[in-house]
């Protein structure tokens, strides 16, 4: 067998290969993004970016019901905008295998919430396996495909920051080559939710989960680990490493498959114990249904609810209320985000916030727009949110008053369900300004392609969605196209847009700055010319990590290693000191 060390995400896209799926689809979310981007390198898959999460699960829905393996991913949060379908397809069922990966983030490194998926297994009544590590992402992946066919039922993989990002090695194997090939199959009694159907079809759903909760006290991947068997841990996940590690010689019942719960099995071990704890990240999920069978349990009174475990958070909470959570190595330099050089969304805030306007913000790049020096936005709720918001707080707000409120979204977050709210907004005749950033990617995540980019997953050329005749289409009669860089228009725009009586929508046309092939105007560097600086600070209020300032000279200089030659910052110059190098 070939070993190999894999991150959780490359370790389960090879699972999807190794198990013979034929269609995978996701909408990028950190830290679940990887696992399409590595699928990629298997062609027998045909793996696609969807416009949101629902269509993604939707695609795969389809897959299945076509008879094919499917795959689709997404981030915790993703998983609230595919909801919808993922409820009824509990009920459905499958043909083909359906697995949905969903990678939470505990201690919120890239997110809005905390939310802990588990409590949709339970909701959705879908099963739900959680690896421990990459060799369990692969084999977890493989077997809950096996398993999803065997119950016929869609089942979750759920994944962590931690185990998505960390590597470890695993043992690599050949691709299914024995499934049978898809075909159309017709069982509307099935698959045609109508409430007659569906009544019948939640029996059925029933009866599964109480198979699959005596299959599970059987099988291998809820397993129980002995050590001197004075103490007993429940545990599943990314937290079974921090027990391993702070708790060395405790008995370990480690359950793979998180819901349902083997019962029976949990009921065997806790016996044999008066000390026993449950360790897990975020809700007490687990704990709570081990209380429930009459278990007497330690957990969530000693462990947070809220943020990531580590094995000092773990150390701490049980035994050593001294004992330091973190390394206390020295502190590195601070590091706050910010939008990169040549960003052609800083000109946007900046201005933004010399007209005062109340900016109802979305998810993505430009969320760092909150941050100082630019500080010019006041909401973000989810993706999508900023244009709905915008026309909520309008319909409160006197006429003067609403024309301060512009909403900012970017081209995928738009695509991903920011259009629904542009087109209430119209309908319902809001006065506020939509600013549609279009740096034709979707940056935050990485820069992965979406329908106004012109490409697909694979680099292969496709129809690009024009995001003005979009608008238009939706009823919005004044709209303006932009160079972001050029400020001075930027400003006049912005301005005259927020005077409208109605609704009105501004799309900015630069490029993220990080896509090569939509940057062919190279630019050159700018430099400052210290006889003409005066040492105003007025650059400093673009936040450009290329722009600093020399306190010794009192004096602006600039990075040219970085600077992009934007020459925003020479716009906002007022003595025309910043100057393109030679």
């Amino acid at each position: 067998m070939q070993k190999v060390i894999l991150s959780g995400n490359e370790a389960i896209a090879r699972g999807a290969y190794e198990a013979g799926v034929l269609v995978a689809s996701a909408y990028p979310g950190t830290p679940s993004t990887e696992i399409l981007e590595n699928i990629t390198k298997y062609k027998e898959i045909d793996s696609s970016w969807a416009p949101n999460e629902k269509v993604a699960l939707e695609v795969a829905i389809g897959a299945c019901f076509g008879g094919a393996r499917s795959l689709v991913t997404m981030k915790h949060v993703g998983v609230n905008v595919a909801a919808d379908p993922l409820f009824t397809l509990s009920y459905t069922g499958v043909r083909g295998g359906l697995v949905l990966v969903v990678a939470d983030d505990p201690e919120l490194h890239s997110s809005q919430n905390e939310q802990d998926s588990r409590n949709y297994a339970k909701f959705s009544k879908v099963p739900m396996f959680e690896p421990a590590d990459s060799q369990e992402a692969l084999e977890f992946t493989k077997l809950a495909f096996d398993a999803s066919e065997q119950f016929d039922t869609p089942i979750f993989l759920r994944s962590t920051t931690r185990i998505s990002h960390s590597k470890s090695i695993v043992g690599l194997a050949e691709r299914r080559s024995d499934l049978p090939e898809p075909k159309l199959e017709r069982n509307a009694a099935k698959l045609v939710m109508l409430p007659g159907n569906a009544r019948k079809r939640h029996y059925v759903v029933e009866e599964r989960l109480q198979q699959m909760e005596e299959w599970a006290c059987q099988q291998r991947f809820n397993r129980v680990e002995k050590g001197d068997g004075k103490v007993g841990v429940i545990t599943s996940g990314v937290s079974y490493q921090y027990v391993k590690e702070v708790m060395p010689e405790a008995d370990v019942l480690k359950i793979g498959l998180v819901y349902p719960l083997p019962k029976q099995l949990i009921r065997d071990f806790a016996a044999g114990y008066e000390t026993l704890y449950v360790v897990e990240e975020l809700d007490p999920f687990i704990e709570e249904q081990v209380r429930a069978m009459g278990i007497k349990v330690i957990g969530k009174e000693k462990i947070s609810i809220c943020g990531e475990l580590t094995p000092g958070r773990l150390q701490k909470a049980l035994f050593d209320k001294t004992a330091p959570t973190e390394d206390n190595s020295p502190e590195l330099p601070p590091r706050p985000p910010n939008m990169c050089p040549g960003c052609p969304h800083r000109g946007v805030f900046m201005e933004l916030n010399r007209a005062k306007a109340y900016v109802t913000g979305d998810i993505g790049c430009y969320t760092l727009g909150f941050l100082p020096p630019l500080s010019a936005m006041d909401t973000c709720v989810c993706m999508g949110a900023s244009i709905g918001t915008a026309t909520g707080i309008s319909k409160v707000l006197s006429e003067e008053e609403q024309r301060k409120v512009v909403a900012v979204i970017g081209d995928s977050t738009f695509l991903h369900t920011g259009i629904n709210g542009l087109m209430d907004m119209v309908y319902n005749q809001s006065a506020s300004t939509v600013i549609i950033l279009d740096n034709r990617i979707t940056a935050m995540t990485g820069r992965q392609e979406n329908p106004t980019s012109g490409y697909r997953l694979n680099e292969q050329e496709t129809y690009k969605v024009d995001i003005e005749q979009l608008c238009r289409a939706v009823g919005v009669e004044h709209v303006k196209i932009i160079d972001p860089y050029n400020i001075k228009l930027t400003r006049k725009t912005i301005r005259e847009e927020m005077a409208r009586p109605e609704t009105s929508v501004i799309i900015t046309n630069r490029p993220c700055m990080l896509v090569p092939r939509d940057n062919m105007d190279k630019r050159m560097p700018l430099y400052v010319e210290h006889d003409k600086c005066t040492g105003c600070k007025t650059c400093l209020r673009l936040g450009c990590p290329a722009i600093a300032w020399d306190e010794k000279n009192k004096k602006s200089n600039i990075d040219k290693i970085i600077c992009v030659g934007c020459k925003v910052c020479q716009q906002t110059c007022g003595f025309d000191a910043f100057l393109e190098c030679e």
